[in-house]
C-alpha cells in the first residue's frame, strides 16, 4: 500500500520527525500490575477508533500473545505455529530478527494481519520475543562500551513506525505485558503516549506509587539512545501520560458500586498526587488543560469508568469481536437474558466510543 502523501522517509526508513514527535502516534497500554484488562482494552479501543474511520494497528507486545490469540481466534499452540510458518514476517519477533541476530540487514516493515474490522490491523506477538529480553537489557546498560549494541533498544519503536508508515496507519496501539523488564521499557519509551488501565483494588493502588518511581527512571536510562545519529534512535521527547482507565468493577444503577468506587477514588488521588507530579517533572504527562479539552468522562486523570464485561467477554473471545460489536446472534441468548445483555453491550459501545473520541483528541488523529 502506498505511503501517505507528504509523509517522506528518513534514510533509516522511519517517518520524518516534526516538533520532536512523529507523524503517526504510538499509544502504549501499560500497568505492571496484571489483571487490569490491558489486552481487552487494546482490542476494544482499537476497534472503536477503527469504527470512527481511523486506520488502526494494534500490536501484541506481550510474549504471552493474548491479544493475538483473541483477535485471530487461536485455540492453542498449533494455531500459532501454523500462522508463523505461513507468514514468517507477520509477527514482531521475526520482524526484529535482523537486529537481534545481527545479520547486518536493515529492518523492513513487518507484515500486518487483517481483522474483522476493515480499518483494524494486527501485528502479531510471538513468545520468542521474551528471549530477546537479556539482549535488550545488556544493550541498555553497555552500549557506550559496545557500540554494536546501540541500535537494539530503539529498533522496536523503529519497526512499529516504519510498519505503520508502510500501511497508511493513523494510530498504533501497543498491548504490553505486566512487567518492568527491559522489553517493556523499550516499548514504552518508543511510544508517544501511554494509558494506564486500572482495576479497583489495593494492588493497583500500590502500582501507582511504583510507576511514579519506575517510569522516570526508565526515561533517564534511555536518554543516550535519543541520539539522532543512531540508526534507530528513541523519539526526542519522552512518552506522555494520557490518563488511567478505571475498569473491572461491578456497576450499581449505572455507576460503580460503593465498594468499588472507594478504590477508584483512592487510585485517582494517588494518580493526581503522586504519579502525575513525578511524570510532569520529567516531561512525561499531558497537561490538565489538554486532558479536560478532550472531554473525558471523568475528572483528571481518569479517562473513563468501564464496568466488568461479565458474560459478554466469553462471547467476545468466542467470536474474536469486541464486546460492544457483538451481534444479537453472537450473544447466543434469548428472552430477558438477551435483552439484558444487549443493554450491556450497547452501554459498552457508548463507553468505548467516548474513550476513542477522547484519545483521538489528545493524540491529534
Amino acid at each position: 500500500m502506498p505511503n501517505r502523501s507528504g509523509n517522506r522517509r528518513a534514510p533509516n526508513g522511519m517517518p520524518l520527525k516534526y516538533g520532536g514527535g512523529f507523524m503517526i502516534p504510538i499509544i502504549s497500554l501499560f500497568n505492571h500490575k496484571g489483571g487490569v484488562s490491558k489486552t481487552t482494552t487494546a482490542f476494544n479501543l482499537g476497534w472503536a477508533m477503527a469504527e470512527r474511520g481511523k486506520r488502526v494497528l494494534i500490536v501484541d507486545g506481550d510474549p504471552q500473545c493474548n491479544l493475538t490469540g483473541t483477535v485471530l481466534g487461536f485455540d492453542g499452540t498449533d494455531d500459532f505455529s501454523t500462522f508463523y510458518d505461513a507468514r514468517p514476517n507477520a509477527n514482531i519477533s521475526d520482524a526484529l530478527r535482523p537486529i537481534f541476530q545481527a545479520t547486518g540487514q536493515p529492518l523492513v516493515p513487518a507484515e500486518i494481519t487483517a481483522t474483522g474490522n476493515p480499518n483494524l490491523f494486527l501485528l502479531a506477538g510471538n513468545i520468542d520475543l521474551a528471549e530477546n529480553e537479556t539482549q535488550i537489557s545488556v544493550a541498555l546498560s553497555t552500549s557506550a562500551a559496545i557500540p554494536a549494541l546501540q541500535n537494539i533498544p530503539g529498533s522496536i519503536g523503529a519497526l512499529l513506525r516504519m510498519t505503520a508508515q508502510e500501511n497508511n496507519i493513523d494510530v498504533v496501539i501497543v498491548d504490553m505485558s505486566p512487567s518492568v523488564g527491559a522489553l517493556n521499557q523499550c516499548f514504552l519509551m518508543s511510544s508517544d503516549y501511554f494509558i494506564v488501565p486500572t482495576s479497583p483494588d489495593y494492588y493497583c493502588l500500590q502500582a501507582m506509587s511504583s510507576l511514579a518511581r519506575v517510569l522516570p527512571r526508565w526515561n533517564f536510562e534511555v536518554a543516550a539512545f535519543r541520539n539522532q545519529s543512531f540508526l534507530y534512535p528513541f523519539p526526542v521527547e519522552p512518552p506522555k501520560f494520557c490518563g488511567i482507565v478505571s475498569q473491572r468493577y461491578r456497576p450499581r444503577l449505572g455507576n460503580p458500586a460503593v465498594s468499588f468506587q472507594q478504590w477508584i477514588d483512592k487510585i485517582k488521588i494517588a494518580v493526581n498526587n503522586h504519579l502525575v507530579p513525578a511524570l510532569r517533572a520529567n516531561g512525561m504527562s499531558i497537561s490538565e488543560a489538554l486532558f479536560l479539552a478532550a472531554k473525558p468522562s471523568d475528572t483528571p486523570y481518569n479517562l473513563i469508568n468501564i464496568a466488568d464485561f461479565n458474560s459478554l467477554i466469553a462471547q467476545s473471545q468466542k467470536f474474536s469481536t469486541p464486546v460492544f460489536a457483538l451481534s444479537d446472534a453472537q450473544i447466543e441468548q434469548a428472552g430477558v437474558i438477551l435483552k439484558t445483555m444487549k443493554e450491556s453491550r450497547d452501554g459498552f459501545k457508548r463507553s468505548f466510543t467516548a474513550l476513542a473520541e477522547t484519545v483521538e483528541t489528545i493524540v491529534g488523529v
